[in-house]
């Protein structure tokens, strides 16, 4: 087993295209920022994307430490993955960033209808939420009611849209600080 972390990107609906931080942090360090691939972007299924989180987790934690990089619905996969997986599979992560997690609960997109309601079962690792004051696909206050049923820090980013490509982040520097500090 290395001691290298492997850092599992979980981009949202419709993927992240190369302008989106993700895809920044990925191509910095491809080695250590690892995409997990869903079937489909477009027409997402929650099982299906919840069992590719599971394998990406199993298979990144038997060479080391695993942290989750999750964006808008990847957020939402990640938490209903929590809220399912065993204890055994989540002793592998060792923290999570939550950015722009998107309140599907009540989503005019059919498409992310079956994603909802959102878990709120606390996690068993350490994790951050970051969320935008403007964000279209989330509040302020539901994004820290998502933190705190979460068990995670949030951190307010200013007004920056849904903190994804269009926000024009880069790199996003407070990103890779909140991403350093799990």
């Amino acid at each position: 087993m290395s001691d290298r972390t492997t850092y599992l990107v979980l981009p949202g609906y419709q993927n992240s295209g190369p302008a989106h931080w993700q895809s920044h942090w990925e191509a910095a360090d491809p080695a250590a920022f690892v995409r997990v691939r869903q079937e489909d972007w477009d027409h997402p299924e929650p099982d299906s994307w919840v069992a590719r989180v599971d394998a990406a987790v199993a298979a990144a934690a038997a060479d080391g430490p695993v942290v989750l990089v999750a964006h808008s619905l990847g957020c939402v996969a990640v938490a209903r993955w929590v809220a399912g997986a065993p204890a055994a599979r989540m002793a592998g992560v060792r923290g999570a960033l939550l950015v722009a997690p998107a309140d599907i609960d009540d989503v005019e997109i059919p498409e992310l209808r079956s994603f909802g309601p959102v878990p709120l079962a606390r996690f068993p690792f350490p994790a951050t939420v970051v969320a935008s004051t403007d964000d279209p696909w989330v509040t302020p206050g539901r994004a820290r009611r998502f933190a705190e049923a979460w068990g995670a820090r949030y951190v307010e980013a200013g007004a920056f849209g849904h903190l994804n490509s269009d926000s024009a982040l880069g790199d996003w520097p407070l990103g890779r600080e909140l991403l350093a500090e799990l």
